[in-house]
């Protein structure tokens, strides 16, 4: 098998509203689909995303730089082709547009190798479940009133989950104390609620919020400071009985190796897009299992679902529902589980009607 042509396109998914974190404005998602396609009528697909669409063509144009990384070559031999992808940035750097860019290159050779075996990914590289714990995040956003807090949370409920995320980071820490306080009235003591702060707190102001959220009895609380002050994210794991998530916005094994060093989180959230793809996100979960840390998938829910399925101590997968419409397969929840799909590949392929109608380029 060979790899024929490297394809793609731009898309950009609009929110059905704005929404806000503490850190982000967001009006849509901006995609560059990617397609690889082989001389066995077999394609992978895989993507990147940029929030707004913002610097969409950057991306798509680092996807077209490694052409020549690609073309002709063997699928299989993905554990190579990433390795020559990595040395050749090292001039440009091993974070940022160029690992993302990675990631998706490694993540459609893997949805090409598990085709053409026949088998679902989690099964190619180990299964160890067919189901996941899974928690709604697409809403809960620290621009919306308490009234559409409560709408949304009992709108969860119905979907079937059973554990929610809310996000913190207003300027006015009593504030995020109420609206952490409503939600959890409003729910019950058995739904497993988490407050990500989108790194928006000094430690100091992290440590003062966390401690007045412990009577709500967090499942965890998520980003309180920098991504990249690792020695912040320490002083408020010490300083807290909730555990701390964090590691969405590090790339790689190496910055994953650095968080667990430096004693930075008690759950590791790797980012599929940030981490260099489905084989870095295997060694970064064997990585964090050699230290006895769970981790929990950011973002990608479709696409993370074979590391969920294959990884022993990954615990849940975040639920995103902003890219379920690129896709023909949707996901099923039930009772606050998550199925991971026994379909070939990733599971998920793009709908091309759907695509059609967000394409930008």
């Amino acid at each position: 098998m060979k790899i024929t042509a490297v394809k793609t396109k731009l898309a950009n998914v609009p929110f059905d509203k704005p929404i806000a974190t503490a850190i982000h404005n967001m009006n849509s998602v901006g995609c560059v689909l990617l397609y690889l396609e082989t001389d066995e009528d077999i394609t992978g697909e895989s993507y990147v995303f940029t929030l707004n669409a913002v610097r969409l063509k950057v991306f798509d144009e680092m996807v077209r730089s490694f052409e020549h990384q690609l073309l002709g070559k063997d699928p299989h031999f993905v554990g190579q082709i990433w390795q020559n992808i990595w040395q050749e940035i090292n001039p440009i750097g091993h974070k940022g547009i160029t690992i993302s860019v990675l990631s998706a290159i490694d993540t459609a050779l893997w949805d090409i190798i598990g085709k053409a075996a026949g088998l679902a990914l989690h099964k190619v590289f180990g299964a160890c479940r067919d189901t996941i714990k899974t928690y709604a995040s697409g809403g809960l956003w620290l621009s919306q009133s308490i009234d559409e807090l409560l709408k949304e949370s009992e709108h969860f409920l119905q979907q079937g989950f059973t554990a929610m995320k809310i996000r913190v980071g207003s300027k006015n820490i009593d504030q995020d104390v109420e609206r952490v306080k409503i939600l959890r009235e409003s729910v019950g003591s058995e739904i497993e609620l988490m407050a990500d702060a989108n790194q928006s707190f000094t430690p100091k102001q992290a440590i003062r919020l966390g401690r007045r959220l412990e009577e709500f009895n967090l499942l965890w609380f998520e980003e309180p400071v920098a991504a990249y002050d690792l020695s912040g994210h320490a002083r408020v794991c010490t300083a807290l009985d909730t555990d701390i998530a964090s590691g969405e916005t590090e790339y790689t094994r190496y910055g994953m190796k650095a968080m667990i060093e430096a004693k930075a989180m008690d759950i590791l959230m790797p980012d599929l897009q940030r981490i260099g793809g489905l084989s870095e996100m295997r060694v970064v979960a064997n990585l964090a299992a050699s230290f006895d840390i769970p981790i929990s998938t950011h973002i990608f829910t479709e696409h993370s679902l074979s590391i969920a399925g294959s990884a022993q101590n990954c615990i849940s997968v975040e639920h995103m529902p902003w890219f379920a419409s690129l896709f023909c397969e949707q996901m099923e929840i039930k009772n606050g589980m998550i199925e991971i799909p026994d379909r070939p590949g990733t599971g998920f392929t793009f709908n091309l009607e759907a695509v059609k109608s967000y394409c930008i380029d």
